[in-house]
């Protein structure tokens, strides 16, 4: 893969892009450039008023922009079927990005399906609305999902059976958890994608270390989470920077499937092919995951097991 920049990416004209959490950080990094460079864009967001303001910051950045706002709440089932079968009947989906996320949930919750918060959100919302937009992905040309999940995954040495929801609960566990379940179910669909002789690619992306607004929303953090944000907001890189590697994931067809997208050094830098722990590469826990979480959402891809 040569060398990478969001500016002057190819012309995306009658491309449709659909992105969750599109309103703010990396996914607004990555929807503002996808609709500068002329594909209509889909805001997939749970606050319908974010949502619409952040379609208008790209319209005055794109005089001319095709952007819509989509309303999408991850931690309800209910939400993503409704969202799911409205995007797929209005034809193709060129490219799917699983951007939208939650981290360092103080203490445990639970989505409005029973799912922990981090895995409902990050993982099985993403499962669930990958398995209806799948038609419409295979109605384009070329049809990409991108996933996003994190280096924080290699905290996760191997899969919790329990997908978080009993034990002793540890915010950055739970979150890597569930960034080890996205790989691992990023890499799984792949496989399955590329035995049922698809069109459809899914690749992973990851965006170092970036300062985003997933660490905003306790109040009263512990000593870590504290440390984390701080940490974060001096020396993560800027959304637009750290969604580069994801924009990358989704536009550069020299990208195979199956890759693992992050920055050159690791927590910054161009977008590059990045390693993963033992953990997101093994087939046996990713088959497993895959019968599990299609299983927990109802989801119906249709796609034989990898051979």
């Amino acid at each position: 893969m040569s060398a990478w920049k969001t500016e002057g990416i190819a012309n995306l004209t009658g491309r449709r892009m659909v992105v969750t959490g599109a309103n703010t950080g990396l996914g607004f990094a990555s929807a503002s450039t996808f609709a500068r460079a002329g594909a209509e864009v889909v805001l997939a967001v749970r606050n319908a008023d974010k949502g619409r303001a952040a379609a208008e910051k790209i319209r005055i950045d794109s005089p001319g922009a095709s952007v819509r706002v989509g309303l999408l709440d991850l931690a309800d089932l209910a939400s993503v079927r409704k969202f799911g079968e409205a995007e797929a009947g209005r034809g193709p989906i060129d490219v799917l990005m699983n951007n939208a996320g939650v981290m360092l949930v103080p203490r445990r919750e639970f989505t409005v399906d029973g799912f922990e918060m981090h895995m409902g959100v990050n993982h099985l919302g993403h499962v669930a609305l990958t398995a209806l937009l799948l038609p419409a992905l295979v109605a384009a040309p070329a049809g990409r999902v991108v996933s996003l999940s994190s280096t924080a995954h290699r905290v996760a040495h191997r899969l919790d059976p329990g997908l978080n929801r009993t034990g002793q609960y540890a915010p950055m566990r739970a979150y890597g958890q569930s960034k080890l379940a996205t790989l691992l179910f990023g890499l799984e669909l792949d496989r399955r994608l590329r035995a049922a002789g698809s069109t459809v690619t899914s690749v992973i992306a990851h965006p170092g270390w970036s300062a985003t607004e997933l660490m905003a929303r306790d109040d009263h953090p512990g000593l870590m989470t504290a440390f984390s944000r701080k940490a974060t907001a001096i020396m993560g890189s800027s959304a637009t920077e750290g969604a580069r590697s994801q924009i990358a994931a989704a536009v550069d067809r020299s990208i195979p499937g199956g890759s693992f997208i992050g920055p050159a050094l690791g927590l910054r830098g161009r977008p590059h092919r990045s390693s993963m722990n033992s953990a997101a590469s093994d087939p046996i826990s990713a088959a497993w995951l895959w019968d599990v979480s299609n299983e927990l959402t109802g989801a119906d891809f249709g796609l034989p097991a990898a051979r």
